[in-house]
């Protein structure tokens, strides 16, 4: 763009969230206690899926 040192539509670097926002905050649902958690649970129906 002409006279400008950011593209209008491509922008430049994004700052991200401002601090201390809520939205940002992760939910946890990919944490690595959920996913252990899913993995113990599956074994479990696994194992009692089983035929014995």
């Amino acid at each position: 763009m002409k006279g400008r040192k950011r593209c209008r539509m491509h922008g430049g670097t994004n700052p991200g969230a401002p601090k201390g926002n809520r939205n940002a905050r992760k939910h946890g649902g990919r944490s690595t206690e959920t996913i252990a958690a899913v993995r113990y649970l599956k074994e479990i129906a696994r194992v009692v899926r089983e035929p014995s």
